[in-house]
């Protein structure tokens, strides 16, 4: 079995393509369903954000794999093959391996560093184990990616400014309405501003922690009048504000109304920017807009991408140990064994030594036999690339006549 990861993100998908992607909770069950009964996919796991829709496999080869994946992404979300010809990209093995610490690091963000992709690995993990959809090898590589992205975020200044992405749109705000200062804000799903929920309860426990106003979504058409700027991240599976809300709102006022809209898929009806007074800027928007300062964060950046493959190194070794150790295991008995039967063959002269005697001679065999096996154990874990590996685990074996172990 192999881990093969396809995805479609921001960096070569429009936001549109990404909204019809995104999997609610409902569509998760489903999805882990499929996979569930496909024969080509031993485990799954769906990671759904804002920037990207990947799905992680472990599966018996490449080909089987990837077609089994793709018919869960086009399936579930009930998307044409053709739409993710040009947008889907995979990865297998040590690459998929690389490319999700990557993503648990946000070093593949839109923004560097996001801090809300870690925790949406972690979970998306945990959600495929309670569906029973993830199992020992795909929970070893989320989990090891979780640990990359921890140490990237304590080790370097990758993901110091977790808010870039509203301060960009603030600076967009502040393009559009003439600056922000005195202007009144209303947030849609996360925080004078006022902050609207499904849920009052929330509203109110998020509006605690920032001194805001809280309020239902029934307020909406009434804050939103009185909004100069709208920032809207629900992850509602519709449209929240609609054109003609947005219309309603600005009817006969003067002063211009900035929306920002994080979500994905998108909370606000793109019709809305049509009207007059109105600018709204959404992912795509921010993604033309939002610009990496290279110059501030470039040894932070190599730092996280040294420490993505310092721990891309270990797993893959652990990996390799993992796959072969039933062929390490046999070749130690093998010395053991031969070890045994010198000892036997030799017993008579043994026994004249004292017993501490005949001890250390026992342990010098074994350690001279333990040391000749121990270099080409520890080359085969770090030889690169499973062809190569498998390769020299048939030389190894066919040499000490062993069997190699089927996977």
């Amino acid at each position: 079995m192999a881990i093969l990861a396809l995805g479609i993100s921001h960096r070569r998908a429009a936001v549109e393509l990404l909204e019809r992607l995104a999997f609610a909770d409902e569509d998760l069950v489903k999805a882990y369903r499929r996979t569930a009964d496909d024969g080509a996919v031993d485990e799954a796991v769906i990671v759904s954000t804002c920037n990207r829709v990947e799905i992680y496999g472990n599966v018996p080869s490449y080909h089987a794999g990837f077609q089994a994946l793709k018919r869960v992404l086009c399936e579930s979300r009930g998307v044409a093959p053709d739409d993710l010809a040009e947008p889907l990209y995979s990865h297998y093995e040590a690459d998929a391996a690389e490319h999700l610490f990557t993503v648990a690091s946000g070093l593949d963000s839109m923004v560097l560093g996001e801090p809300q992709i870690l925790s949406q690995v972690r979970e998306a993990l945990k959600r495929a184990e309670g569906e029973r959809a993830a199992g020992p090898s795909l929970a070893a590589v989320f989990n090891a990616a979780v640990n990359t992205g921890r140490r990237v975020r304590s080790e370097t200044g990758v993901g110091a400014a977790p808010d870039v992405f509203v301060a960009e749109g603030a600076d967009l705000g502040a393009e559009a309405l003439g600056g922000l200062e005195g202007r009144h804000a209303v947030v849609i799903g996360v925080a004078t501003v006022r902050v609207l929920n499904r849920s009052l309860e929330r509203a109110r426990a998020l509006a605690e922690r920032t001194s805001a106003e809280p309020g239902g979504l029934e307020e909406l058409p009434d804050a939103l009048a009185e909004a100069d700027v709208a920032i809207s991240a629900t992850g509602a599976a519709g449209v929240v504000l609609t054109e003609a809300l947005v219309r309603d709102a600005v009817e006969g006022r003067q002063r211009p109304l900035f929306v920002l809209d994080l979500a994905v898929p998108r909370d606000v009806e793109p019709a809305a920017a049509r009207l007059r007074g109105i600018t709204l800027v959404d992912i795509d928007g921010l993604r033309a807009s939002v610009a990496v300062r290279a110059a501030e964060t470039a040894a932070d950046i190599e730092r996280a991408h040294a420490i993505v493959a310092d721990e891309v190194r270990r797993f893959s070794i652990r990996r390799r140990a993992e796959r072969l150790g039933p062929l390490f295991r046999a070749l130690r008995e093998r010395g053991d064994a031969a070890v045994d039967a010198e000892l036997e063959r030799f017993r008579s002269e043994l026994a004249a030594l004292e017993p501490q005697e005949r001890d250390a001679v026992t342990a010098l065999a074994r350690g001279v036999v333990g040391k000749l096996l121990h270099e080409p154990i520890v080359r085969l874990k770090e030889t690169p690339g499973t062809g190569t590996q498998d390769a020299y685990a048939r030389a190894l074996a066919e040499l000490f006549g062993l069997e190699l172990p089927a996977e």
